[in-house]
């Protein structure tokens, strides 16, 4: 804004008028905010309970990929937990930390076999201290997630980063059936610190008109204030055209 423009704004009927710009922008301003949030609401879809846990074998079946009304949901399953070779999964989450997770081998009563994440620590040697050393039953509860895509570390040289099933059918002998999800365990085990594992978020969809609405009053609240700058803009004009005309050499030209 230039001195002249400056000056015309200062006076008090435009002081008025900017005061006037302004409650009708921060009027506009929020009517956009409110059909903001309308923008962004969970979908109508009837809410899945994740929490209740419910056996495993209600809810899916090995070989078979993993749903959105499964994933997340928490699990009871039963079986016996293998000793053989542990699966290590570097450069992972546990506790805020980048760590090393240890999975497990768990038989279920059904025959089929399901990866358990057991837990987390810090080292390599600390995962592998805490693996079973022999096989035993066990009776788990924990989160149901999908398995995660094939990983592109080195794993030829033992690096492993994704939990994938069909991975770990090449790890594992005599697998006969393989879920296509892992269990995420709730308890912790004995050596390791328990996997953080927070309740699914509910699908959020957009309303794109809503959001198109909260764009337009945003424009119109920025038009309130331009259009309050452009009259004031046009007075300062009208009067320098004015002083142009009542000058001296003005004069003199008539």
């Amino acid at each position: 804004m230039d001195t002249g423009v400056w000056k015309v704004a200062r006076r008090p009927r435009w002081i008025a008028a900017l005061l006037l710009a302004l409650a009708i922008a921060g009027t506009l301003a929020w009517l956009g905010q409110w059909q903001l949030e309308r923008s962004f609401r969970a979908t109508d879809a009837p809410t899945i309970d994740t929490e209740t846990a419910v056996p495993l074998t209600e809810l899916t079946e090995p070989q078979t990929s993993v749903t959105e009304n499964e994933a997340g949901r928490v699990v009871t399953v039963s079986g016996t937990l293998r000793a053989e070779e542990p699966v290590l999964l570097t450069g992972r989450s546990g506790g805020g930390a980048q760590s090393v997770w240890l999975v497990g081998r768990l038989d279920t009563e059904n025959g089929a076999t399901l990866p358990v994440a057991l837990g987390w620590a810090e080292s390599e040697d600390a995962a592998l201290a805490a693996a079973p050393t022999a096989e035993q039953p066990a009776e788990f509860t924990g989160r149901y997630l999908p398995g995660e895509g094939p990983q592109e570390s080195d794993f030829e040289a033992g690096e492993r980063t994704a939990l994938a099933p069909a991975e770990l059918v090449n790890l594992w002998d005599d697998v006969d059936a393989i879920y296509g999800g892992y269990l995420l365990l709730h308890d912790e085990w004995p050596g390791l610190g328990r996997i953080d594992s927070p309740e699914p978020e509910p699908p959020v969809a957009v309303n794109w008109l809503n959001l198109f609405y909260a764009i337009e009053w945003a424009v119109f609240a920025l038009f309130a204030l331009f259009i309050w700058y452009r009259l004031v803009a046009d007075e300062r004009e009208q009067e320098a055209e004015q002083d142009r005309d009542q000058s001296p050499q003005a004069a003199a030209v008539d």
